[in-house]
């Protein structure tokens, strides 16, 4: 793996730590106590495009601020999904970010302020603010997909009026060490720069893993008028690591394969030719006018160069354990190379008024989008036979034949246009009860150029399709008090055939409808206190037609009719005490695979769907320097693919952490991750692509401000 130049260090942004947050105000040498904690009449979302608390939005949602995120010495989504009902982490095969809402896998259903971003790669977390998680299929406010519901990443923004900076630097016993720098700069009275930047050095358990990734995110602030304000952003993304897809599965007669034990350190590929790379270019301008004291409107033009390249050998078939070792290991492989342009621009009008003795929240928003990607895919050809599989004796490491990527399968140029109208408007019948009407106009229009197919005798390699969808929203809100909304809501959305990466148009899908996802759901917010909140839903998520992978062959994809996931969430957050503050929820999921006749898969569970998940953080502040946490997940079993062919255990790890405030400026924390150094697989990519569980581990990290 080539390396770069250590050009980048240090670090994130350090608004204290957690639900209680100590804040020291350098005025007259008094130190001040902020205590924050989550306010659901008060907070409001970025996401749902209008100024609605959290409490008068009729769907599950949770958030994390950039306090927990540095809290919890959360690095990438699979850390934030522990700590979140009803979601789970997919393992990606080691190259992306691939996540399950509600029994439902995405590895695109992830936005930036409310505008897609879905390119597979892993996303930092450095210029986060907050990271905004909703549950259920929600198209009139996100578009096509969502069928489990979205990811928001808030990005942090110029402060006018303000200078600040804030370094981090962290280590941990792997010897993967992090910086990061966040830096705001007033210029003048009416405007600002902030500056995020971080580099990352990637190193954990297994074997031959390695990787190194930056960034840096300037952002500009400025108020074009007393009703104006501009905020422009560009991003540049790094990221360079080995390709790890874990452990194949062990074959257990008379039941389902399990994960591979006591193989959590080997590492399954080539430590050369697995690896991946990305650059991404994200720009974004938006302007917002305040039209009157009750209307506004915002313009965001978004524009995104992704180039992402990898490649991999991976473990494709169980093996045979006796006596707890096995002798041979079947490896497959190939390359692949995306290029992806995203070219969106959204505009938005948001009016309180008053009629008829009804209050209204009006929404009206537009957004129009030209996507173009360009994907091959190569396999890989062993010398020795002349395939792309190829059964080896085990040895480790392991000796890997020669090889290369020289059987093209896959060159396709693909280029979505899609245009969008939206309407809704939250009524305000009394003062208790609030009504959420909405309707959503898509047009996607996807053409599709396949050079392989070109060459056969029944295609010119050409497809295109047209959807045009119109997608409803509904929501009842009963508040028998202000901190008190009791909700009913029913929401669809739609995927094209193209699928969330449009790589999968054929001759087929060019005349096959959308999938569809309908999601009904009762729920309850409750503020206990300003500081203190409880949310919890019951859903009925019904998916209708989509793919999985044939068990008796694994290059092709069979047609599932539909699957329906019911289940119950709670969460519980903020502080008990001005010292004590807890964050824990629990999720049960019943997915079920349905309308699956041929496929032998009728009334299986659900990929990678745990039915039970339980998480627990706690912070005691024991003084106003010194700081303790304690935090616990559970996650049941769970079948990696509907076929249930293979098992993944359950499992439970804790976690620690203490902070210390040295100086007015200077903070230290201490995160110990499998305090009991549990052995566990925490995710999957596919029956013999499963990821082992990072065993007992601590990271050392200082932040200064000044």
């Amino acid at each position: 793996m080539q390396k770069k130049p250590l050009a980048i260090m240090t670090l994130t942004a350090t608004l204290t730590l957690g639900s209680s947050l100590l804040a020291i105000a350098q005025d007259n040498n008094v130190e001040e106590v902020v205590v924050r904690g989550r306010f659901l009449s008060g907070d409001e979302l970025n996401s749902v495009k209008t100024p609605t608390p959290i409490i008068d939005v009729p769907q599950s949602l949770s958030i994390l601020t950039d306090e927990q995120i540095e809290e919890q010495a959360m690095r990438d989504f699979g850390d934030v999904l522990r700590y979140t009902p009803g979601l789970a982490i997919s393992q990606g095969e080691g190259h992306r970010d691939a996540i399950i809402i509600r029994g439902v896998q995405t590895t695109a259903d992830f936005f930036i302020d409310g505008i897609r971003d879905d390119v597979q790669y892993y996303r930092p977390f450095y210029n986060v603010a907050q990271i905004e998680v909703l549950r259920g299929p929600n198209a009139l406010l996100f578009g096509r997909g969502g069928g489990g519901g979205v990811v928001n990443r808030v990005q942090k923004t110029a402060v006018i009026g303000e200078n600040f900076n804030s370094f981090f630097g962290g280590i941990d016993t792997f010897s993967a060490y992090n910086g990061a720098i966040d830096s705001n700069f007033a210029l003048g009275d009416s405007a600002a720069l902030r500056i995020n930047g971080f580099y990352e050095e990637l190193e954990n358990h297994r074997d031959f893993f390695e990787g190194e990734r930056f960034a840096i995110n300037p952002t500009l602030t400025a108020l074009l008028s007393d009703r104006t304000r501009l905020t422009a952003s560009y991003e540049y993304v790094d990221d360079d690591r080995v390709v790890d897809r874990g452990v194949p599965s062990q074959r257990v007669e008379n039941g389902p394969n399990t994960p591979l034990e006591n193989y959590d350190e080997t590492f399954f590929g080539s430590p050369d030719e697995n690896f991946t790379t990305l650059q991404a270019h994200i720009l974004r301008a938006r302007v917002e006018h305040e039209l009157s004291d009750t209307m506004n409107a915002n313009v965001t033009l978004h524009y995104a160069d992704y180039d992402k390249e990898y490649q991999n050998l991976y473990p494709s078939d169980d093996v045979v354990v006796v006596d707890g070792v096995f002798d041979e290991v079947e490896l497959d492989g190939y390359r692949d190379v995306t290029e992806r342009e995203n070219l969106i621009l959204q505009a938005n009008l948001v009016s309180e008024f008053a009629t008829g003795g009804f209050g209204h929240t009006l929404l009206v928003g537009v957004e129009l989008g030209d996507q173009q990607t360009t994907n091959g895919r190569d396999d890989n050809v062993f010398e020795e036979n002349g395939d792309d599989q190829l059964v080896i004796p085990f040895t480790d490491p392991l000796e890997i034949p020669a090889f290369s990527f020289s059987n093209p399968v896959r060159d396709r140029e693909s280029e979505v246009r899609y245009a969008s109208v939206y309407l809704q408007d939250q009524i305000d019948l009394t003062d208790q009860f609030k009504v959420v009407l909405g309707l959503r106009y898509d047009v996607f229009d996807i053409d599709v150029t396949d050079f392989i197919a070109a060459g056969g005798e029944d295609s010119d390699g050409r497809f295109s399709r047209e959807d045009t969808e119109v997608t409803p929203r509904l929501g009842f809100i009963y508040k028998p008090a202000e901190n008190v909304s009791i909700y009913a809501s029913y929401s669809e959305t739609f995927l094209p055939r193209s699928g969330d990466q449009f790589l999968t148009l054929d001759l087929t899908t060019e005349s096959t409808r959308p999938q569809y996802f309908e999601n009904r759901e009762i729920g309850v917010k409750w503020d206990f206190s300003n500081a203190l909140s409880l949310t919890a839903a019951v859903f009925d998520l019904e998916r209708e037609s989509f793919t999985s992978v044939d068990p008796e062959d694994q290059e092709q994809v069979i047609v599932i009719e539909g699957s329906d996931t019911r289940g119950f969430e709670i969460q519980l957050t903020g502080n008990l005490t001005d010292r004590w503050s807890i964050s824990t929820g629990y999720s049960y999921l019943d997915g079920e695979v349905n309308r699956a006749d041929g496929s032998g898969f009728d009334g299986n569970r659900t990929r990678q769907t745990p039915e039970n998940m339980f998480s627990l953080w706690t912070r005691y502040d024991v003084s106003n320097r010194l700081s303790l946490a304690l935090g616990g997940t559970y996650q049941d079993s769970f079948f990696v693919r509907e076929d249930n062919a293979t098992e993944v255990p359950d499992y439970t790890r804790i976690d620690a952490a203490a902070y210390y405030q040295v100086s007015d400026s200077t903070r230290l924390q201490l995160n110990v991750e499998n305090l009991f150094d549990e052995e566990y697989f925490p995710d999957a990519h596919s029956n013999d692509n499963i990821s082992t569980g990072r065993p007992l581990n601590a990271r050392l990290s200082v932040v200064v401000d000044f």
